[in-house]
């Protein structure tokens, strides 16, 4: 017989996360696991889901590529006037989910939303390929459009443009920093006891650990 959604299962058994063996700082605990993550060769271990939502709480979610990280938080790059930069700039509030199921380990985020410096999203978006950067003026993102033939005439276009000359950034493109309140680690365990620990950050610039039930 053929297996049902309802019949997928995986018993997760490669690792326990404890508090005793986690730092006390969640950037350098992410970091750790994501340098994991890398040696481990997953596929595009920065990609990560971002929800969003409206003032009234309509939610949306999508998979973006984080692009930097530090204790001032987590950054992404996008068109400001897409369905998620109109969202944040609405209601700057966002979640964020890295699954790498490859190592049974989840990490959820969820904090206040910024832009980053003009600097900061200058200095990314030339270290982009050129029709990377070109996408970024052609593309009005989350719009409605006619075609597929219509994108690839406004890239003719704009390639014409800047034929032999510097790509400038788009005002309406640059980087977002999710600023975390609460970062939770997960590590996957068997019969589905697994392990949670939430760092949740306090008013003296510290975080506080506690174990999750599952």
């Amino acid at each position: 017989m053929d297996k049902t959604v309802a019949d997928l299962r995986k018993d997760y058994t490669l690792q326990a996360l404890s508090e005793t063996e986690v730092d006390p700082n969640p950037f350098i605990q992410f970091k750790k696991w994501f340098e994991q993550a890398l040696a481990a060769q997953l596929p595009e271990p920065n990609a990560m889901s971002l929800a969003t939502s409206t003032p009234h709480g309509q939610p949306s979610g999508r998979m973006v590529l984080l692009k930097d990280f530090d204790e001032r938080g987590f950054v992404f790059f996008t068109n400001y006037n897409s369905r998620k930069g109109q969202e944040l700039t609405e209601n700057p509030q966002a979640a964020l989910v890295f699954w790498w199921v490859e190592l049974e380990r989840q990490v959820r985020i969820c904090g206040h939303v910024e832009k980053v410096s003009e600097t900061e999203s200058d200095h990314y978006f030339h270290s982009r390929p050129p029709n990377s950067r070109l996408g970024a003026w052609v593309s009005h993102q989350s719009e409605v459009i006619e075609s597929r033939e219509f994108l690839e005439q406004r890239l003719q276009e704009f390639q014409s443009k800047y034929e032999n000359q510097e790509i400038p950034r788009p005002p309406h493109w640059g980087g977002l920093r999710v600023i975390p309140k609460e970062i939770e680690f997960w590590q996957g365990r068997p019969s589905r006891l697994h392990d949670r620990l939430l760092y949740t950050h306090l008013n003296d610039g510290g975080w506080k650990i506690e174990r999750l039930s599952p």
